[in-house]
């Protein structure tokens, strides 16, 4: 076979994405390569498909068990022999393994890296007695000191090459700088390798920091419309994120906790569960999600701050990997920011903490961006992008500004008068007059001293981030970073030149990503046969198929095995294993409601991403909540019925309050009109909390969001 008929017939798509098809070629030419590519990107095809091709047994060494079963129970479901060889086998499991493996039944083996070099271990010497193809190193920036995942028992690894010189190697991580690239390759003793560096950027997450204020509010606001979807909060202490749970489950979520102090019971069974959609929200620490393959995980929120760019990217990318809509918020508070700065700092190695330091502050001026987020964690990565995206919340927020320069030169005299030798939290202080006993006490006798008390802190660290990011100050690369006045800084100080400060107010609400228009009661009776399959393999749903595949299905309604097989995901082995029970569902609803297919309007192999938002009357899905709605049934009978969100079901009956086919008086009562609609004149119409805070407990989002689409009936 080839490759591309090996990519058909084994994991049912028909084109490469990124740069897995040169990946593969150097691999296939036995030469080693280093892969940077996104998390949801197809990072693991880069080495099961060539494990296919070759003729040996390909070893994978992965950090997490978790990863291992999830990806051999992928691979056995896709008709590729696979198995793990780990430590919560017993003796009976390890020898069958061993016995096949020596009958060469086994292609891909996922080993732990602490398996292979213990003192105690025979498995080297026994694999050098197998035809070894190919070395497969994922999470390869674990054996980095200065990855932002460093694990010691990576650094065994580093025998690898001479132990195996011969057998190509690749390494593959989501996320490394120029640094922890280098360090990987010197490290593993990668023989000329070929780097790979896909685009980092992922399209279908938009990317949202609010600041830390009545955060737990804003999660509960932000989860409320979301108790459908599955998602990732991720906490920087193991207490948090019990405390957190339990707090949300009291609020009738269903979450788990997961930490690296659990019991290795309680971590498998809250794992099994979130990836079973038995609870749909997992609160965790990083130690949480390194290598889980579940595509329809919604969103991530990260309560506190992360350490690094890098870990940030790779969490948040674990939302969307079936390439839908998909959401990224994180809560920013400067007091994060100082904790963390005891976290980086590494005993006895200053340089490592210089670089940790460096890396924290590069995460705290994401937070603290008035450009576009998407642009800087490109640019992070080396990765050129324009300077819109129009998906993060930066890009829809309009900026005012107003003149600060006499705020500027508060702030400049200040690091002046302290001789350019303290940080910015001491500058701040400085400015507000504080009490405290840490302002030096011939600090407090200078004139700059407490001119600055009329602006609060949270003010004062905004102003001082746009001076820096304006080139007025600069901060020092020490392992105690201080602020210095720079070339620019002496026209401000002589009042030569103005200053403006941005004051940011909120005008545009993210476009939401349009799926497209689909029938929501077929994609509620494939999601049924999905999960009955799912049960007798004994795997999460997403293994037999991921919602994208789903969603395709329900759009473009295949009515033979011939059009099913040109659903992305429908590989031989899946089509022969579950094709029919899918297609009889397809064929079974089409007649029903007189539909029939629409393959030939489907260009592309890959399942649907973003189109252009259909209006309401076009969309079956909207119409059939509305001719529901019609026949007496409320909104959340119609929501349970369709396994649907009540929001959804509103939005869908509001598009039909706009085109003017519902009257606004059957979803709000004539008294409740004139209220929210003062209130949307007032405030605007791009945001509902304000709203629904201005109105209070006496009206709902649904009434809001219907006199609203009322409103604009004309637009």
């Amino acid at each position: 076979m080839t490759p591309i008929q090996a990519l058909h017939k084994y994991f049912g798509y028909t084109e490469f994405r990124h740069q897995q098809e040169a990946i593969i070629r150097q691999l296939l030419n036995g030469g080693d390569a280093l892969v940077l590519m996104p998390t949801g990107g197809g990072k693991s095809l880069c080495y099961q498909l060539p494990a296919v091709l070759l003729p040996g047994l390909t070893i994978v060494i992965s950090p997490l068990i978790a990863l291992m079963k999830d990806q051999v129970d992928s691979l056995n479901i896709n008709g590729i022999p696979a198995a793990y060889l780990n430590s919560g086998q017993n003796n009976e499991e390890q020898q069958d393994i061993i016995n096949r493996l020596k009958a060469g039944k086994i292609k891909l083996l996922y080993l732990a890296p602490e398996r292979l070099f213990s003192s105690e271990s025979r498995l080297v010497t026994f694999l050098k007695s197998l035809p070894i193809s190919l070395i497969a190193i994922d999470e390869a920036h674990c054996i980095s000191h200065w990855g932002h995942d460093f694990r010691p028992e990576y650094l065994m690894l580093s025998h690898f090459k001479t132990e195996f010189p011969a057998i190509p190697v690749i390494a593959l991580t989501a996320t490394a700088d120029k640094l922890t690239r280098q360090d990987i390759q010197d490290k593993l003793a990668l023989q000329n390798p070929a780097v790979f560096i896909s685009s980092f950027n992922r399209p279908n997450i938009s990317y949202t920091v609010s600041p830390k204020k009545n955060n737990y509010q804003q999660l509960l606001e932000f989860l409320s419309i979301r108790k459908d979807d599955s998602g990732i909060i991720y906490c920087l202490s193991r207490a948090s994120t019990e405390d957190l749970a339990a707090d949300l489950r009291e609020q009738g979520f269903t979450a788990e906790a997961y930490h690296a102090g659990l019991d290795n019971e309680i971590k498998a069974r809250n794992q099994e569960k979130f990836l079973r959609d038995e609870v749909k929200l997992m609160v965790a620490t990083i130690a949480f999600g390194m290598g889980i393959n579940k595509s329809n995980v919604r969103y991530v929120v990260h309560y506190d701050l992360p350490k690094n760019i890098e870990g940030y990217y790779q969490e948040t990318g674990r939302a969307g990997r079936d390439g839908l809509p998909s959401e990224a918020l994180l809560f920013f508070s400067a007091g994060d920011a100082f904790k963390l700065q005891r976290f980086a700092k590494v005993d006895g190695n200053e340089e490592q903490s210089r670089i940790m330091l460096k890396k924290l502050d590069d995460m705290v001026k994401y937070c603290q961006l008035q450009t576009c987020r998407r642009q800087y964690l490109m640019h992070y990565f080396n990765e050129p992008f324009p300077e819109h995206c129009g998906s993060c919340d930066v890009c829809l927020t309009e900026f005012k500004k107003f003149d600060g320069t006499v705020l500027a030169q508060k702030a400049l005299s200040a690091v002046t008068r302290l001789n350019q030798r303290f940080g910015t939290t001491y500058v701040i202080d400085f400015l507000r007059g504080s009490k405290s006993e840490k302002i030096r006490e011939e600090h407090k006798q200078l004139k700059t001293y407490g001119i600055g008390t009329d602006v609060s802190k949270a003010d004062w660290q905004r102003y001082f981030a746009q001076l820096i990011n304006q080139g007025l100050l600069q901060v020092t690369d020490d392992q105690y970073p201080v602020l210095k006045l720079t070339d620019a800084s002496e026209a401000i100080l002589k009042g030569n030149q103005k200053v403006e400060f941005i004051l940011a107010e909120e005008t545009a609400m993210a476009a939401e990503i349009q799926t497209p228009v689909y029938e929501g009661g077929l994609l509620q009776d494939l999601k049924t046969i999905r999960f009955n399959l799912a049960m007798n393999e004994n795997v999460p749903a997403y293994i037999i198929l991921s919602d994208a595949a789903l969603l395709e299905m329900a759009t473009y309604l295949p009515q033979n095995m011939n059009e099913l097989g040109n659903v992305s995901g429908f590989g031989e082995v899946k089509l022969k294993r579950y094709g029919e029970a899918f297609l009889n569902a397809i064929t079974n609803y089409s007649q029903q409601h007189g539909l029939s297919s629409q393959m030939s309007s489907k260009r592309t192999k890959p399942a649907p991403r973003s189109k252009a938002p259909r209006s309401s009357s076009a969309g079956t899905t909207q119409r059939e909540s509305f001719d529901l709605y019609r026949s007496g049934k409320s909104i959340a009978e119609i929501a349970a019925q369709r396994s649907l969100s009540s929001t959804t079901i509103e939005s869908h009956l509001c598009s039909f309050i706009q085109t003017g086919e519902m009257n606004v008086a059957e979803m709000v009562p004539q008294h409740k009109m004139q209220p929210i609609q003062n209130a949307a004149e007032s405030y605007g119409t791009d945001r509902l909390a304000p709203l629904k805070e201005v109105l209070g407990d006496g009206y709902t989002y649904a009434e809001i969001k219907a006199v609203i689409s009322w409103l604009k009936r004309d637009a």
